[in-house]
């Protein structure tokens, strides 16, 4: 199994000079160990649905990652496209493109905070639609010149951006059923929209907010029996998963959940129970984050992004000896 690090980007009302500072030190010492990617998440305001703060802007922060660290690649875990103009993202994808020799990934989702698309005034209703209109628009931005292109939502007309990197960066697509979160607009299921999406990913997220191991699992079914039915080979299709964590290091539950639950609550807020959140993530003694991860390993997934709920850099080094060092071998 392979392992990325979701930086802990939160953008918390006190943030200070100095906490930025610390994130440049924390994205060094990722790229200093054997996680393959750094990655970002995004969330434009707090989403009070799931989660209790919101994240740093996802593009400026790996560009700025991307300035002090050398090996790593820099993944959206994931972009919210249908709030951002095909154009201009194409623009800023191509410029972190060159900037960091090729690094980036683009990992992307429909959104679904009432509260963002209403801040900027994108029907959220118009979300699926938007994302197809977008990725189409933005590929061809990135491989072709004089663009002209008329859509739903986005017209253009003789587009050339430059620079033009010499490779594409992968595209992975997040999504899954949601059965922990009754406040958002997701369903139980995985949407045919978002099925589509992964058809034509290099990598899919299942996602851990909302969703317990035996979901991800099921999920991680549909997608198979959806790529076969569609004429491709599921081993083609990179089996990611996003998961939030704090280790510690004790054989006890009780005292793993006493300093854990804090942090947790910190950043998913008072709102969900500590049985939502231990459904959720990864809770507990190493031992059972252990099982956790073995137990998905064991149906074949290959990639799993990391969220420390804390930026304690003790946390790298608790991550890689008992998850990336046991399970990426």
């Amino acid at each position: 199994m392979r392992f990325g690090l979701r930086i802990p980007s939160f953008a918390w009302p006190d943030l200070t000079y100095d906490d930025a500072r610390d994130l440049g030190d924390y994205c060094r010492r990722v790229d200093s160990l054997p996680f393959q990617d750094i990655w970002v998440i995004e969330h434009l305001l707090a989403a009070p649905a799931v989660y209790g703060v919101s994240w740093l802007d996802p593009l400026v922060v790996l560009t700025f990652a991307g300035g002090v660290t050398d090996r790593v690649g820099l993944g959206t875990a994931a972009l919210v496209l249908p709030l951002r103009h095909p154009v201009l993202l194409a623009k800023e994808i191509a410029t972190l493109q060159m900037l960091t020799q090729g690094r980036f990934i683009l990992g992307i989702a429909t959104g679904w905070d009432p509260k963002e698309f209403e801040a900027v005034g994108v029907p959220l209703r118009e979300r699926g639609r938007r994302t197809d209109e977008a990725l189409e628009l933005v590929s061809r931005l990135l491989r072709e010149d004089a663009v002209t292109f008329k859509g739903s939502f986005w017209e253009v007309d003789d587009v050339t951006i430059h620079p033009r990197p010499p490779t594409r960066p992968p595209l992975w697509v997040a999504g899954g059923s949601l059965g922990h979160a009754p406040e958002t607009p997701d369903k139980p299921y995985i949407a045919p929209g978002v099925l589509r999406r992964i058809l034509r990913a290099d990598g899919w997220m299942a996602r851990s907010s909302g969703s317990d191991a035996d979901m991800v699992k099921a999920d991680w079914d549909v997608v198979k029996e959806y790529l076969e039915a569609n004429g491709r080979d599921p081993k083609t299709l990179t089996f990611g998963h996003t998961q939030f964590l704090h280790v510690v290091d004790t054989t006890s539950r009780d005292d793993a959940l006493e300093e854990q639950m804090p942090r947790f609550v910190d950043v998913m807020g008072t709102h969900r129970t500590s049985e939502d959140l231990a459904s959720s993530y990864l809770l507990g003694t190493v031992e059972e984050i252990q099982s956790r991860v073995d137990d998905l390993a064991g149906v074949g997934l290959e990639y799993m992004i990391l969220t420390p709920v804390s930026n304690d850099p003790r946390q790298l080094d608790l991550i890689t000896k008992y998850l990336v060092e046991p399970f990426g071998g």
